[in-house]
């Protein structure tokens, strides 16, 4: 149940009760002086009304502070982050004993979960507008979960391959949704807990590659063609899979039935249902023990501000409306704005080709290091299926720290964002092209310790440095465009591995080329947000 709606007499009242509970906030109805700038210029041609009330439900959120039902949602957020990671590491673990089963190349594979991918995040963006983030939330991992479980059963590679693409639309939903749902309960002084979930990230490939080992490792077949590596002496990929499917549809139990997920207040509020987006509001603060001042009467005071000052008095709360706000991001305004003048149209285009470079470069070799590992450790005749899997789960924990340790470079003033970014990512590329001089296993393994790790910083800072240098107004627009950058090209990756000799280090050089030349490209961007606010 909903708590009554506070009515507090007067603005001086409100302000002096929040100042009273140590909220480092401005009283929400002292908005109501802030909003007209809302209603005229840039922003007029976009829905004012929504846009005025959003600001008014992001200081209600702010007014109620960082609670237990926000670090909740860490986890479950984080769930998200967790299969992001998790599903490409699961491709490339079961990517030599489906070869060995099914023949053909393995590069078929990566086409399709790269497909699902940018479908994914293309639908479920659109779809949570529609049906609303709660719904989306729970669907992805359940849609993940459950056509993972159908692969185990694949008979050929075509069924496995329209499988894996399939599962990929749901997980290519996660960061797009997620990644909302957690930014609209989170109040804005707890926003860089965003940057934090990447941990999440790095614990998907360790989770996937621990299970990955014995299971594949004791149960695969000893042959590598389709007439030496019979099903049945081959079950330990489909074993894989039914642990990873499994373990998805226990994350989407987790959210859905154990945690209660509010809807979201911006969701309800744009489909017309102010009431009840005031009402998740109250319940929100009660569960973390807290009180809201916000009232029905202030989002309705809105339209009336609105009519006063010459623009529509009432918004379009209608689907079709909802879809319309989101595809609003690529009007002509926003991008104009992102290219406005020389700096900024250099600045948005370089972050779109670091985004692009990095995108073909990290599948093309990621995507493919355990059939790189185990061709090596075939030539340098030390290798085996146990030694290709354990060096996963090695890569896999060193990637841990190396999210951590980006977020305390990118404060260091030599340093900075941008610097940081440049020098992680020359670094990945060179680890590459040293891991090329390896003899031994282990020597292939060191130099792709260091490429991991220093991989994993450089991922790091990418997903922070880009929503800082775009203005705020086109925020939304300028990260879409180097995502579409980043999966477009990632498409283009296993292409390239469907001409090129996996056994050979043409891969690895054109994948190290790719690094450096993004590094040295990031040395290049005009600004630098270390120490700024975003404007």
């Amino acid at each position: 149940m909903a708590m009554p709606f506070a009515q507090p007499s007067d603005d001086k009242q409100k302000a002096e009760s929040l100042s009273e509970k140590g909220a480092d906030v401005v009283a929400i109805p002292v908005l109501f002086a802030e909003n007209r700038d809302v209603f005229d210029g840039e922003d007029a041609g976009v829905d004012p009304v929504y846009h005025a009330k959003a600001r008014i439900l992001n200081q209600a959120i702010q007014e109620i502070g960082m609670g237990k039902y926000q670090w909740y949602l860490f986890c479950l957020a984080g769930f998200g982050w967790f299969s992001d990671n998790l599903w490409p590491i699961v491709t490339n673990l079961i990517l030599t004993p489906t070869m060995a089963e099914f023949g053909g190349s393995g590069a078929w594979i990566k086409l399709g979960q790269a497909i699902g991918f940018l479908i994914g995040a293309a639908f479920w963006g659109l779809a949570s507008d529609v049906w609303g983030r709660r719904w989306a939330f729970n669907i992805t991992l359940f849609l993940t979960g459950t056509f993972a479980l159908a692969a185990s059963g694949s008979p050929n590679l075509v069924a496995l391959c329209a499988f894996v693409t399939v599962w990929s639309i749901g997980v290519g939903g996660n960061l797009p949704v997620d990644s909302a749902v957690f930014l609209e309960f989170v109040p804005g002084s707890h926003q860089y807990l965003l940057t934090v979930l990447s941990i999440w990230w790095a614990l998907g490939q360790l989770v996937g590659s621990l299970i990955a080992w014995p299971l594949i490792v004791n149960f695969s077949c000893a042959g590598t063609t389709p007439e030496t590596c019979p099903r049945a002496a081959n079950q330990g990929w489909r074993y894989f899979m039914y642990c990873m499917g499994g373990l998805m549809l226990v994350l989407s139990f987790l959210r859905f039935a154990v945690f209660h997920l509010y809807e979201s207040p911006k969701y309800l509020m744009g489909r017309g249902r102010d009431a009840d987006a005031v009402a998740v509001v109250h319940k929100l603060a009660a569960y973390n023990g807290r009180t809201s001042s916000l009232t029905l009467q202030m989002l309705r005071d809105v339209e009336r501000e609105a009519a006063d000052a010459g623009a529509p008095p009432r918004m379009d709360t209608s689907a079709r409306a909802a879809v319309l706000r989101k595809l609003r991001m690529f009007s002509t305004a926003h991008m104009k704005s992102l290219f406005a003048t020389r700096k900024l149209a250099y600045s948005t285009s370089l972050l779109m080709l670091v985004w692009g470079l990095i995108g073909l470069a990290f599948p093309l070799y990621n995507g493919f290091v355990t059939v790189f590992f185990e061709t090596r450790g075939a030539e340098f005749g030390d290798g085996s299926v146990y030694i290709t899997y354990r060096n996963q789960v090695i890569l896999s924990v060193i990637g841990v720290p190396g999210a951590l340790l980006a977020g305390w470079l990118v404060e260091i003033p030599l340093l900075g964002r941008k610097g940081t970014l440049a020098v992680s990512t020359v670094l990945t590329g060179v680890f590459l092209f040293a891991s090329t001089t390896s003899r031994t296993s282990d020597a292939l393994l060191g130099w792709n310790c260091g490429y991991t790790f220093t991989s994993n910083v450089m991922y790091g800072v990418l997903y922070a440095v880009s929503p800082e240098i775009f203005p705020t107004k086109d925020r939304g627009t300028g990260n879409a465009l180097v995502a579409i950058s980043n999966r477009i090209f990632g498409i283009m990756a296993p292409i390239i591995a469907l001409y090129s000799n996996l056994t050979t280090s043409v891969p690895i050089y054109v994948a190290g080329a790719l690094f450096i030349g993004a590094g040295a490209i990031a040395v290049l961007l005009p600004f630098e947000p270390r120490g700024k606010t975003s404007i």
